[in-house]
């Protein structure tokens, strides 16, 4: 979900995100300022406008960690793959497991990318339990470019799960859905979440969203998987989703769409080409879910069934 967006709310800016399509600065005016990003809380680590936790942590080699952070790097093929591995509390994110993958633009990959497909979906797998339903929710604004990268994700997912739906051995079932954001619906998104939980009983709740990034190189270059919940880099308390409010597993997977400028903290920057990020991430993203989440199907076999 993108950090602190009162933008939405005005028609020009928002006309701004839709049509233009070049970075661009957004100046939200008359807001709460955000607290200072500045802090120390553990060990020289910085509190960054990140949601990727390698940004905040650091290279392994390069900076010192604080205690109970393990980070490990690998390279497959053109994918750059950074785990980060937090196993305490009271640091700047969440105790859990996170992974990134450093990919060429995707702007310019598709499904058709089997082998980076290959790569997230043999990384997101690990994360998710071993069996059961799986509830995959596309977080944000539709009609807001930078932050339709979730809506536009599930419509890739191939959803396995309804009514009239008979169970195949070795498919598993799987459903998708979009709540949209809460002023448009009246209702936030945890309890819509908690509700679709309360309803499905799925054995984990995988949330699709667009991130924050702290480095303009990553924008639309990185993917991002984790098991410790929803937590945007912004105050909003309503729109954190995790395991201890609803009482099942959740994970997050998201693709940077967005920054803050250095000029200063009220004005955030998107890539140019924020139209192609958002359209070919989102393919990327609901295959290599389809292929953590089917794994006796191929990419091309889960691409068709999709369309």
């Amino acid at each position: 979900m993108i950090p602190y967006l009162p933008y939405q709310r005005k028609p020009f800016l928002n006309f701004c995100l839709e049509f233009f399509h070049f970075p661009i600065l957004l100046v939200p005016f008359g807001q709460e300022k955000r607290p200072n990003t500045e802090i120390q809380p553990d060990g020289g680590c910085k509190m960054r406008e990140t949601d990727l936790a390698d940004e905040l942590f650091g290279q392994p080699g390069k900076t010192a960690l604080p205690a109970g952070v393990r980070v490990a790097t690998a390279r497959q093929g053109g994918v750059t793959i950074t785990r980060v591995e937090i196993a305490r509390e009271g640091l700047a994110r969440p105790r859990g497991r996170y992974v990134t993958l450093e990919v060429p633009s995707v702007s310019l990959l598709d499904e058709r990318d089997s082998a980076v497909i290959e790569a997230a979906a043999a990384e997101l797998r690990p994360l998710l339990p071993p069996e059961g339903p799986v509830l995959v929710l596309g977080v944000g604004n539709r009609r807001v470019t930078a932050d339709a990268l979730g809506p536009r994700t599930v419509q890739k997912v191939f959803v396995t799960m309804g009514p009239r739906t008979v169970p195949v051995q070795g498919i598993r079932p799987v459903a998708a859905v979009a709540p949209g954001v809460s002023a448009a619906t009246g209702l936030s998104l945890q309890q819509l979440a908690g509700a679709l939980v309360r309803e499905l009983r799925p054995a984990a709740l995988l949330c699709v969203d667009s991130l924050c990034s702290a480095e303009p190189e990553r924008l639309g270059r990185t993917l991002q998987f984790s098991d410790t919940g929803l937590h945007p880099a912004q105050p909003d308390h309503s729109r954190h989703l995790d395991a201890a409010r609803l009482g099942v597993p959740v994970l997050a997977a998201g693709i940077p769409t967005l920054m803050q400028a250095e000029e200063g903290r009220d004005l955030v920057v998107t890539p140019r080409d924020l139209d192609g990020v958002i359209a070919h991430g989102a393919a990327l993203l609901g295959a290599a879910i389809n292929r953590a989440l089917q794994p006796k199907l191929s990419v091309a076999q889960l691409c068709w069934l999709v369309g």
